[in-house]
């Protein structure tokens, strides 16, 4: 196998690493989404949310959400650094 194949299998298999790890970040961030903001939100589950629990569980939502996305454009980042120091 010559060096510029090599390379380009070695970059798709990043590139799929990448797409599964992002997957299974998905999957997390939505089961801890659900965990922590329905447990912090919802003290007394009943058979709807109150408008106050809806709104605490919408902001926890959008906290996470804005967290999981500076964590994940941080990560894509270094690793798009480290292909390029390759």
């Amino acid at each position: 196998m010559s060096d510029s194949t090599s390379e380009t299998v070695k970059k798709a298999i990043i590139k799929q690493v990448l797409i599964e790890s992002q997957s299974a970040n998905a999957r997390t961030l939505m089961e801890k989404i659900g965990e922590n903001c329905f447990n912090s939100c919802v003290p007394k589950p009943g058979s709807s949310l109150s408008s106050s629990e809806k709104t605490c569980v919408n902001q926890c939502t959008e906290k996470y959400m804005a967290a999981w996305n500076v964590v994940n454009q941080t990560y894509i980042r270094r690793v798009q650094q480290e292909m390029g120091n390759q």
